[in-house]
């Protein structure tokens, strides 16, 4: 066999002259006609197996001839041989250094795709990690609405204790209205999200499934590939696949085979991005919410502070109207009191010119003189009886004045009774049940 390093350049030399340029001998031959001549009828008997000298001659040149031919030729073959032997073998060791080299190149594209595939399995595995923890952000979130919305409602239903005329619906209930719809806004949009972010999370987790399916894929190949590239003529563990030397149909071409990792890769970064873009959005959120949740928190507090300030206001304006009336009443019933004894006083006067009046109709004849004296016991009785009617029509009017201001009082007890009922609902009830509304941090999902 030829050396591996030798590279035949043109044909061999022949080791010997070509058959076809050998002269060729023309023997001719003699016929025996002469009275030796087997030709002859008495010596038929003899002739059967002999030949003549000549041909005896002819024949051994022919087989001289014939191995002479045979050793050109051989000698001939065997330099053919050896040179295609030669050949063959420089073509065998081409082409193993060139399938070697097939083989490295492989495995560096290998190489390549499996480290891309492995960077984006990290990256999608962490970004999915990433979403998670923002994903425990948007259930703490939710969690914390329930007490803000625990806190309005009870607010309200509070609130519905008051009396009239304090059931009015003012600014505070406004403001718990609009903050208890804006909770079932916030907890419906934190659900929507939630949803958003878990199946978010399946695509990621989907995608990142099909790259390491690819990427074990690529370990197996690069495995199989590697130790492909270590065969050498001298191993040990080869043997003859004849089924081997074909291609299968469902293989892949390189452009394909590139083209699926490229894929794969695309749509991980696609889905890595929108889970960046979610988490943003999911930060924004939690942020806004917080914001709107505490600055309608605050509204709250200013118009329960407003309402409060407002009942007190009242309540003082309607116990200083209390006192007033109060002494006024003090007043009237001394005044009653006065009256009745001034009518009480106007009694002995009366009885006095009735009585003068009574014993002086006693005078006898002419003696039952309408003098002076009776006129003027005459309009002193009329004057004591209008004085006493005035006295008792004043007496009336005190006592219902009375009447008037013992109702106005109980009015004014009755609404300051509503108004204290108020501010203890307002101040002690919804106000210190709202200290206890959650902070910032915990309303964005850190707590």
């Amino acid at each position: 066999m030829a050396q591996a390093g030798v590279l035949l350049t043109k044909e061999p030399a022949p080791q010997a002259v070509p058959a076809p340029d050998l002269p060729v001998k023309v023997y001719e031959m003699a016929l025996n006609a002469g009275p030796d001549s087997s030709s002859g009828l008495a010596t038929a008997g003899f002739r059967t197996a002999k030949y003549l000298p000549a041909e005896w001659y002819q024949s051994n040149d022919d087989l001289y001839h014939k191995a002479s031919t045979g050793c050109e030729q051989g000698e001939r073959g065997r330099a053919e041989a050896k040179e295609l032997a030669e050949r063959a073998a420089a073509t065998a060791q081409r082409t193993q250094r060139d399938s070697t080299a097939s083989l490295g190149q492989r495995l560096r594209d290998i190489h390549f795709w499996k480290a891309e595939l492995q960077k984006e399995i990290e990256e999608l595995d962490a970004e999915t990690g990433l979403l998670a923890a923002q994903k425990l952000r948007l259930e703490r979130a939710l969690d914390a609405t329930e007490v803000p919305y625990a806190i309005a409602t009870d607010n309200l239903q509070c609130r519905e204790r008051r009396q009239p005329p304090d059931l009015v619906s003012d600014e505070v209930e406004r403001e718990l209205l609009k903050e208890a719809e804006l909770i079932r806004n916030i907890q419906e949009l934190l659900k929507r999200t939630l949803m958003q972010a878990g199946n978010q999370m399946r695509l990621n987790r989907d995608h990142k499934e099909v790259c390491e399916m690819d990427w074990s894929d690529k370990i197996e190949t690069y495995n199989i590939d590697d130790k492909c590239g270590r065969y050498s003529n001298q191993s040990t563990n080869i043997q003859f696949h004849p089924s081997s030397v074909k291609f299968e149909e469902s293989a892949s071409t390189p452009e394909t085979w590139a083209k699926f990792s490229h894929d794969n890769i695309y749509t991980a970064e696609r889905e890595k991005l929108a889970s960046i873009n979610l988490r943003a959005l999911i930060d924004n959120i939690l942020h806004d919410v917080s914001e709107d949740l505490r600055m309608q928190c605050a509204a709250v507090n200013e118009a329960f502070a407003k309402r409060c300030e407002e009942l007190d206001d009242a309540k003082h304006k309607l116990e200083h109207h209390l006192k007033k009336i109060l002494k006024e009443i003090g007043d009237q019933e001394a005044n009653i009191a006065a009256l009745k004894q001034a009518i009480k006083d106007k009694e002995a006067p009366m009885k006095v010119a009735q009585t003068r009046l009574y014993d002086r109709s006693f005078r006898p004849n002419v003696e039952l003189c309408r003098d002076e004296a009776q006129f003027r016991l005459t309009g002193e009785v009329e004057e004591l009886t209008e004085s006493i009617e005035s006295l008792k029509k004043k007496l009336l009017e005190s006592e219902q004045s009375l009447r008037n201001l013992e109702d106005t009082r109980m009015n004014l007890e009755k609404e300051i009774a509503v108004k204290t009922n108020s501010i203890f609902i307002d101040r002690q009830k919804c106000m210190v049940h709202r200290t206890h509304y959650p902070v910032v941090l915990k309303l964005a999902g850190y707590q």
